[in-house]
């Protein structure tokens, strides 16, 4: 792409240090985030301004582009600490779990109703970390233990990260890329999506009691998965595929009640003695990451609170979900009332940055506005006015004095709270998102893609192109963001190497994206953030790393497949 690139093993190495140590000290030293991220952000800096031929005033550019592309995603988390503290200060998700286990005792099918199929629904409508802020808390409420009830929703949310959020991800690979076909890109996207779809949901089981629990569990993955994967799918090739991921997820979500008065769901899952993921002591932490059940205030919860909770005086199941159908109902009246959404789309903030190149040729043009967003319509305004709501009812109906005469002793300050949560997860979403503006501004990003590119055959390039969109969405913490800077690579790559399906290899650079997202930083910390375990990211992503390596081999291998076969391309 750039002449005087240097694209070699020796500058490939470089730029992976970085993501190395990151890595390295996140999953294997276990550091805290904000640690690791400002090692991985200097890291990256120095090789830039050492090798790479990047300026100290244009490392000044990249990095001032990083800090306020952080500032859009702690929109989110400030808010979604003030959503849940709300929430959970009037014990509205002690409400949630002793209304909804009187449906239905069942925990697999409860784990799977939350982690899988109601996060689905929420990131189909809303996106952007919400769906695993809204969901953590939830699986917590239930019993779940607190680095599950983070890891959990973010292998279940995966598959929706490109038609999800009504098609952002999508409309970005759109427009960065002239597509030979959409309609068969989309269809191919449809296809290689229902993979993430269908193992997210044998998986969360297989974490719950391994294969006991997936027997358990099939006919209700398979069920579920025909509906979202195949709903999908065919979705796509009726209606425009931005909405194609709505569609299937509200009928996932409906397909609910009926599942749950089937007699298989209906009773308590007794029969599978070993489940991993609950909590069921006060033991020290397991080796694989999990613990007991934590709550808001830095406590624990034993088996016995989690099982059988006091309901006096606990607010109705209508009462407790008052937030969530306020938060749903925001984001998708914005979204689809067009008129709406462009008046309050209208009002943007953002900030200019100048030009900036490297001695190796590598320029970033100008940008006035930078990265724009809105603030009527993002996700933390939302969350901002869900909590409020929530706060008025619940002081109104007298739901706080209520939950402070059941507390066992005296509460934290609200504002103690959220800021002994929010700063150590603001420095590491900062350092995670400098990081990655330094790595793309210095052209490290592209020498490590363009290096894969230069040693592979047709056949091991679609097998790695979501390997590669997965790195975008583990740097940027986006597959909308991972598609605008991978798309057109992967598109001219698939071109000079000759023999590959365009539509499948684009597919692969977003479903890849998407299952990213189970890794991506800023998700994980929104989760952890939720779930009240700030500084145990490494421990989520020992659960969540290997998901998206056998997912993203799953996915490489059936491209390879449909390639050969001729299936999916354009003649």
């Amino acid at each position: 792409m750039y002449a005087l690139l240097p694209v070699s093993p020796l500058y490939a190495g470089l730029a992976l240090v970085p993501l190395a140590l990151l890595l390295f000290t996140l999953v294997v030293l276990r550091w805290r985030a904000h640690e690791a991220a400002s090692v991985g952000m200097f890291a990256a800096a120095a090789v830039a301004l050492a090798a790479y031929g990047l300026s100290p005033e244009a490392l000044s550019v990249a990095s001032g582009k990083g800090v306020w592309d952080a500032v859009f995603v702690l929109y989110v988390i400030v808010p979604a600490l003030v959503f849940y503290h709300v929430i959970e200060r009037a014990d509205g998700f002690e409400a949630l779990r002793t209304r909804i286990t009187a449906f239905t005792e069942n925990e697999l099918f409860l784990v799977l109703a939350f982690g899988w199929v109601f996060v689905s629904f929420m990131q189909s409508i809303s996106g952007f970390g919400t769906p695993i802020v809204v969901v953590a808390p939830l699986l917590l409420a239930l019993g779940v233990k607190p680095v599950y009830s983070v890891a959990i929703p973010l292998v279940g949310h995966a598959w929706a990260n490109t038609f999800g959020t009504l098609g952002v991800a999508w409309l970005a690979l759109v427009q960065v890329v002239e597509m030979q076909s959409v309609a068969a890109t989309a269809l191919a996207l449809g296809v290689l999506l229902w993979i993430p779809n269908l193992v997210g949901g044998l998986s969360i089981a297989w974490l719950y009691g391994r294969w006991e629990a997936v027997r358990y569990a099939f006919p209700m993955v398979a069920v579920v998965s025909l509906i979202h994967g195949g709903g999908q799918l065919a979705a796509v090739t009726v209606i425009p595929p931005e909405f194609a991921n709505f569609f299937a997820a509200s009928v996932g979500l409906l397909a609910l009640a009926p599942l749950a008065a089937w007699s298989r769901y209906a009773t308590p899952t007794d029969a599978i003695e070993r489940r991993p993921v609950m909590a069921e002591s006060i033991a020290a932490t397991d080796a694989d990451g999990s613990s007991p059940t934590a709550v808001a205030d830095g406590g624990t919860a034993t088996a016995a609170d989690a099982a059988d909770p006091a309901d006096d005086g606990l607010m109705s199941l209508p009462m407790a979900a008052l937030p969530f159908v306020a938060l749903a109902a925001a984001a998708f009246v914005t979204a689809v009332v067009t008129p709406l959404s462009d008046a309050l789309g209208s009002i943007q903030v953002g900030l200019s940055f100048p030009e900036i190149a490297t001695s190796f040729g590598v320029v970033t043009e100008a940008t006035a506005p930078y990265s724009p967003f809105s603030p009527l319509t993002h996700p933390g305004t939302f969350l901002l006015l869900s909590a409020l709501v929530a706060f008025v009812v619940y002081r109104r109906k007298g739901h706080y004095e209520a939950a402070t005469a059941r507390a066992d002793e005296p509460r934290e300050a609200f504002s103690r709270t959220v800021l002994a949560t929010a700063i150590p997860a603001s420095i590491a979403v900062v350092s995670f998102l400098v990081m990655a503006k330094v790595m793309d501004h210095s052209g490290q990003v592209l020498v490590l893609a363009e290096s894969a590119a230069n040693v592979a055959t047709p056949a091991t390039y679609g097998f790695f192109s979501p390997l590669i969109g997965s790195l975008g969405a583990f740097m940027t913490s986006s597959n909308t963001a991972s598609n605008i800077l991978f798309g057109g690579l992967q598109q001219q790559t698939a071109a000079q190497l000759g023999g590959l399906s365009e539509p499948l290899i684009l597919a692969g650079q977003s479903a890849g994206g998407a299952i990213g997202n189970a890794i991506s930083p800023g998700n994980v910390i929104l989760g952890t953030t939720a779930a009240g375990i700030v500084g145990r990211e490494g421990d989520v992503l020992r659960v969540t790393i290997p998901w998206v390596a056998l997912v993203g081999a799953l996915v490489g291998l059936v491209i390879v497949a449909l390639n050969a076969a001729g299936l999916l391309g354009v003649a």
